[in-house]
């Protein structure tokens, strides 16, 4: 391959860590370059997401070179010519160049090889095709550069073989789109998504879910998601994805960078679904499904008139993170409602914000040993005497001292021993 250009000296290029890996891994003769994630972002000036690197050598000479130099490696795709190599704090991932003998969705059956082109040609995206040598010359088999510079995501060779090779190279492509294109998508891998829109029910949950989060953690991911619900391909995995009309409100809006189960969350509320559904269908965390339930349905509303009072209250009850992800899906909805608003409905969730980053939750200074210093029995009655003092504590604004909630207990448990 001929050289296509340099990158500017980048600081994981020069790292100890990543010469002491290539130092390694070409102790006997052979070139290495890094391709992929790295090498795209190094270009476009992004930080670096992944950090892959490519060879010649088969995977059995990379792990005995990696460990004659004290370096610890890890097995993870051995049969496809992968292992990752660790120098605290970086992972790298090196594979074997390779061509496709077969292909069969996710399991394609390859050979490895020492040609660069053919490693280039099996890869999804021309701009995931880009090689640089450890000096920082790049490498363009399949026309990347000029595509990552026009922000055009375009597959490589035919987008339909490409995607029958493994259909979740269509969810990629929206995502990759979401972040590296510009204007209309590439027409022909459109079309091609189009048609292979039926395959995608074929994937599993788990892949499906962590492309689709992906892409919701895209700057602005609504244009990609409608263009996905114009060809059908969430219809199987995300019916509820009909109304995005609050989406990009939300996206402005967010506070502390986007956050994709706060984004679903939205999408799957105004198309009327329901969270924990959604959430197991895409076979989420418990954690997961148990936050997206709570957005999408919540226990209490949060209209902008609240006032300073009602909204200590539900900082208490919610806690910090919680009450932000409401303030955020209420003002998302009620922009999208009546965007004329925007300046009151700013100035309103804006104090609600505030709020959240100057809590410091009270703490509710009884506990159970001072109702049973007052005689009640252990019991179900303890904790009720608990949660009632706790209450007026928290109608009157967390003013009430230890003495203050001491009598308000001695005088429920009084009027309970009397009835």
């Amino acid at each position: 391959m001929r050289p296509a250009g340099r990158i500017e000296p980048q600081p994981w290029l020069t790292a100890p860590e990543t010469r002491a890996v290539v130092a390694a891994l070409t102790a006997e003769g052979a070139v290495v370059r890094f391709v992929g994630g790295g090498v795209r972002d190094a270009v476009l000036g992004r930080p670096l997401t992944d950090l892959d690197i490519a060879t010649p050598d088969p995977p059995e000479r990379v792990i005995r070179l990696l460990e004659a130099a004290g370096i610890r490696v890890v097995p993870t795709g051995i049969d496809h010519g992968t292992v990752t190599a660790v120098i605290p704090p970086r992972h790298f991932e090196i594979t074997t160049l390779r061509r496709d003998v077969e292909t069969f969705g996710r399991r394609a059956r390859v050979a490895f090889t020492d040609d660069w082109a053919a490693d280039a040609a099996r890869r999804d995206f021309t701009i995931n095709a880009l090689f640089c040598d450890p000096d920082g010359t790049l490498y363009d088999p399949v026309g990347g550069l000029a595509d990552l510079r026009a922000g055009r995501v375009r597959f490589v060779g035919d987008p339909e073989t490409r995607i029958r090779e493994d259909v979740l190279r269509l969810l990629r492509f929206f995502r990759f789109h979401a972040y590296y294109g510009r204007g209309e998508p590439d027409p022909k891998a459109l079309a091609a998504c189009r048609r292979m829109a039926s395959a995608l029910p074929r994937l599993s949950a788990e892949r499906v879910a962590g492309e689709l989060l992906r892409l919701l953690a895209a700057p602005d991911p609504a244009l990609v998601l409608a263009l996905m619900i114009e060809i059908g391909a969430l219809a199987h995995w995300l019916p509820e994805a009909s109304d995005l009309t609050a989406l990009p409100e939300l996206c402005r809006i967010e506070a502390g960078g986007p956050d994709a189960i706060r984004r679903l969350a939205l999408i799957v509320r105004r198309g009327g679904g329901d969270g924990e559904t959604v959430g197991r269908r895409l076979r989420l965390s418990v954690a997961r499904i148990k936050r997206l339930a709570a957005l999408v349905a919540p226990a209490v509303a949060l209209p902008p008139e609240l006032d300073a009072r009602a909204r200590r209250r539900l900082l208490y009850r919610l806690g910090r993170d919680r009450f932000v992800d409401l303030v955020l899906l209420a003002w998302a909805e009620a922009l999208a409602a009546d965007p004329a608003r925007e300046p009151a409905l700013a100035a309103a969730y804006g104090a609600m914000l505030d709020d959240a980053r100057g809590w410091r939750p009270p703490r509710f200074p009884l506990g159970g040993d001072d109702v049973l210093a007052r005689g009640v029995p252990p019991g179900p009655r303890v904790g009720a005497l608990l949660s009632a003092v706790e209450a007026w504590w928290i109608a009157g604004d967390f003013q009430a001292d230890r003495a203050a909630l001491q009598a308000r207990l001695a005088a429920l448990a009084r009027a309970e021993a009397a009835s």
